[in-house]
């Protein structure tokens, strides 16, 4: 017989793996509810043309997509935001500004698997739609550091890398580059961490080489990890616009620093993220010991909302990934052991100690009290020692002699002591015995 198995880059949760998952998530909703953002959920399955030339090359060349039953091109959704952004555009008129929004959703992507990367993943999303000034970058990056500082982390465990593809923009047009060629540069600043100088081979097919004193500017533009530093080389060329853009940099590292959050951002040019619709500035959170991939990346959208048959609607947003993020909590002693526990064990006799633990048990479990009995009738010797063995803190006996005289026994699992208490009054006994 054919033994079936979980697809390639595929999850299953069993038991102890799904309380993991669920208290990241647990801690993550609390954290966005405390910011102030409202959940919301959407269909896991989307027409394929509305990630076709938003997402990008490389999203959209990893799309679990196929013809439907009806005819349809749909895929899978690999991300949140061209979701919600149909979402708001839809509604736009009637939400209150700025639109503050919060999903916990599962994703695919056919990619090639690796530590922290699988073909179907959990991310924490978050958006500001409305909000035009980096009012909204503020938001969303304090949201970011403490949906991670809520686990114990600290500013020793992760930073958060801080650019701006806008200034990017003008400092490239100031230097004489148009569009087509400044996208061209960005593609290549995306890649240069990782490729080195082979990151500008898709720039030099396109377009030649870029002139050497052009890229020893891009260089030496990628280097720049200070404010100051970022003031100093932008000073020559001056303008209106980067004078303006340099504006919204002291006001948005400012805020942050007001927050009390300036040790974990850091100036960082050499993040501009592939995908195709950011339009302004974009941040990535990155472990310290730099042994981990990104732990979550954003940064504004404007455009995105009009593009997909909304209004014209300002837009941020950043995403958790729950793979990356759990394996950082485990590398740093941080994911509790958790244990399936219940509050009541029932030790029971015969036929008709069950049908009287019955109602008991079914009282119980509506006051919200996880307890539990053995299903079929086992030893007494062997039902103590499963209830021992449970972490149940108490044990509620029932057996003929009790029965009889109308009471039941409890045992304090803890300290092993005994009373008895009449069957009218288990449920009042047990509640106080957890309220004291």
């Amino acid at each position: 017989m054919a033994t079936f198995q979980t697809l390639p880059g595929f999850r299953e949760f069993y038991p102890e793996d799904l309380s993991r998952r669920n208290h990241i998530f647990r801690l993550w909703r609390q954290t966005a509810g405390a910011y102030g953002f409202a959940e919301y959920d959407a269909p896991v399955l989307e027409p394929l043309d509305l990630y076709k030339t938003k997402s990008g090359d490389e999203i959209e060349g990893q799309l679990f997509s196929f013809t439907d039953k009806g005819g349809r091109e749909v895929a899978l959704r690999p991300e949140m935001t061209p979701t919600v952004c149909r979402l708001v555009g839809a509604k736009a008129s009637a939400l209150k500004r700025p639109i503050k929004w919060y999903s916990i959703a599962e994703f695919y992507r056919y990619e090639r698997m690796q530590k922290g990367r699988g073909r179907c993943f959990f991310q924490f999303n978050a958006d500001i739609f409305g909000e035009p000034g980096p009012e909204a970058e503020i938001e969303l990056i304090a949201l970011l550091t403490q949906c991670l500082c809520s686990f114990g982390l600290t500013e020793q465990d992760f930073y958060v890398r801080l650019s701006d593809r806008n200034l990017w923009f003008y400092y490239l047009e100031a230097l004489g580059l148009d569009e087509a060629r400044i996208r061209a540069v960005l593609g290549a600043v995306d890649k240069f961490e990782k490729m080195g100088d082979d990151a500008f081979k898709a720039y030099a097919e396109q377009f030649g080489e870029l002139e050497a004193g052009l890229k020893a500017k891009v260089l030496e533009f990628l280097q720049i990890k200070s404010l100051p530093a970022l003031e100093a080389v932008l000073a020559p060329i001056g303008g209106e616009k980067l004078a303006a853009r340099l504006g919204d940099w002291r006001k948005l590292l400012g805020g942050l620093a007001a927050m009390g959050l300036e040790r974990f951002v850091e100036v960082d040019l050499g993040v501009v993220r592939g995908l195709a619709y950011y339009t302004g500035f974009v941040f990535e959170a990155f472990d310290r010991k730099g042994e981990l991939r990104a732990l979550a990346g954003g940064g504004r959208y404007d455009d995105l909302v009009q593009k997909l048959g909304g209004p014209a609607l300002p837009a941020v947003g950043f995403a958790i990934g729950d793979m990356t993020f759990a394996l950082l909590l485990e590398q740093r002693g941080l994911m509790p052991t958790f244990v399936q526990a219940p509050d009541i064990y029932c030790v029971i006799g015969g036929e008709a100690e069950r049908r009287a633990a019955f109602a008991d048990i079914q009282a119980l479990r509506a006051m919200g009290y996880r307890v539990d009995y053995p299903l079929k009738e086992v030893a007494f010797g062997k039902q103590f020692k499963t209830a021992s063995d449970s972490g149940a803190k108490l044990a509620l006996i029932y057996g003929a002699e009790e029965l009889a005289k109308g009471i039941v026994k409890i045992r304090d699992l803890g300290d092993r002591t005994e009373s008895e208490v009449a069957s009218a009054n288990v449920a009042a006994t047990v509640r106080e015995f957890f309220t004291t």
